[in-house]
């Protein structure tokens, strides 16, 4: 996700300067696109306006963000650093606390469009800090994103983007449960989804994977270990502020069904195959 989206800004004409945990990856940035490379996060940040990261969870944030190296060591006072990993709201304020002591803006900002969306510009942001720093970094940040829209305070992006990923597995379940009613039903898939897509019933997910779930084809987008940790950071916090999530409870159940299939590299689709191998079975 980081890699397109820096070679955004480059190509907008900012000065950019990347860090990646295995620097032949930072190498290949450099190599596609006008920038430099540096040695650690600090070294990333230092005399920047806007440091970005892009990392996996919690903890990989505290590790490229915090201490002697990290992003907020080297960024310096008047920085801001954006945080676009799908993590926890509690991390999310953590670090606007850390980064106020250091007299830096914070903004948490997952993303939603996946690698697609990164690599054409057309993700949705979802923020949370102070408006005065969001004012600041959004017009960066829109160089990448079709939407960016700032929701509420430290934390309220994270909050946001759990909301995103609830919906979606629900939204995937159904999709994986309605192709294969019609497949067993003897009807023709395509078809069906032709019948139905200008109603009540279309999705995204409908539009944009119902042919590859009809085809089994499932080596693309946003990888099942993924969603399952975003669908663990949603569940942790709803059983924080006392939500009811029974639907996504359980379609992380059929995620880690997947991934006992050998689907943890497979796209979030991949839930229609958990219901053909139950059908084979």
């Amino acid at each position: 996700m980081g890699f397109p989206m820096a070679g955004h800004l480059s190509r907008a004409g900012h000065d950019v300067t990347v860090y990646n945990r295995t620097a032949v990856k930072a190498r290949r940035w450099c190599e596609a696109h006008t920038g430099r490379s540096a040695a650690t996060p600090a070294e990333a940040a230092r005399g920047a306006d806007l440091a970005f990261t892009c990392v996996g969870n919690d903890d990989d944030v505290r590790s490229v963000a915090l201490g002697e190296e990290g992003v907020l060591a080297g960024l310096g006072e008047g920085g801001i650093l954006v945080d676009h990993t799908t993590a926890s709201a509690a991390l999310a304020r953590e670090l606007a606390a850390v980064a106020a002591d250091a007299g830096a803006g914070f903004l948490d900002a997952p993303v939603s469009g996946g690698q697609a969306g990164a690599e054409h510009g057309t993700l949705t942001v979802m923020v949370g800090g102070e408006a005065a720093v969001y004012e600041r970094a959004e017009p960066v940040i829109d160089i990448y994103a079709r939407r960016c829209r700032l929701m509420g305070p430290a934390g309220s992006g994270q909050l946001t983007k759990m909301v995103n990923q609830i919906c979606i597995a629900g939204l995937l379940q159904g999709l994986a449960e309605g192709l294969d009613f019609a497949r067993r039903a003897g009807l023709d898939g395509r078809a069906v989804v032709e019948a139905i897509s200008q109603g009540a019933a279309q999705s995204w997910q409908m539009d944009n994977r119902h042919e590859t779930m009809l085809d089994g084809e499932f080596d693309f987008g946003f990888a099942v270990e993924w969603m399952r940790k975003d669908l663990g950071i949603a569940l942790d916090e709803a059983r924080r502020n006392g939500t009811s999530l029974p639907v996504a409870a359980l379609v992380d159940q059929f995620y880690a069904e997947v991934e006992a299939m050998g689907g943890r590299r497979w796209d979030t689709s991949s839930l229609i195959a958990r219901l053909a191998d139950t059908a084979e079975a």
